[in-house]
């Protein structure tokens, strides 16, 4: 496969579906700030972090790429004059989201109560994981966004406010893993 084509030299892009669209299009900052976030994960999953999370992420990171094609193609061209679905891939589901709600308790499981806000910090991995949560909450509200214009697939805004919850308590996770301090937020 060629890395170049050249169509896009002239600021426009290509949807799936073959709609073109200029490149701050929507619908492009929607799947490329999830592409970001993407980017991302796989450099808390770089750092030194327990097994289990390594897959956990990694999961994270196949279905990101699957919801990037999902706001990738417009409404209009989800089905093709066939009848059958243009993305012939396993969607994002009610299962995804379960699978993230269920880390997410499992980790809750064994960390202190929370008493009060805590600033983003006090080890690599952690900031790595709080800077990745705010891009995740940046992809929930430009897809929120995008949603307004262009009706989404519900799924995939429940998986991006779901899984930025999964990232903060993936860092307070890392933050003990870590042997880090919680350092509260006294205003």
């Amino acid at each position: 496969m060629k890395i170049y084509t050249k169509t896009g030299d002239k600021g426009e892009t290509s949807l799936f579906g073959g709609t073109r669209v200029p490149k701050y299009h929507l619908r492009i900052e929607a799947y490329g700030t999830v592409d970001e976030l993407n980017s991302y994960i796989g450099l808390i999953r770089d750092q030194k972090t327990d097994p289990h999370t390594k897959e956990i992420l990694m999961k994270i990171q196949h279905e990101l790429f699957t919801l990037g094609s999902m706001l990738a193609t417009p409404p209009e061209k989800e089905i093709l004059k066939n009848g059958k679905e243009r993305l012939n891939i396993p969607k994002i589901s009610s299962a995804s989201v379960a699978l993230l709600e269920q880390e997410i308790d499992f980790m809750n499981e064994s960390l202190p109560a929370m008493t009060h806000f805590i600033l983003p910090g006090g080890h690599p991995t952690v900031s790595f994981c709080h800077i990745t949560r705010c891009i995740c909450r940046r992809a929930e509200r430009i897809a929120t966004q995008l949603n307004d214009a262009n009706t989404l697939n519900p799924i995939i805004l429940v998986y991006l406010n779901r899984l930025s919850d999964y990232l903060f308590v993936l860092a307070r996770k890392l933050t003990i893993d870590n042997e880090a301090q919680e350092i509260p937020c006294i205003p």
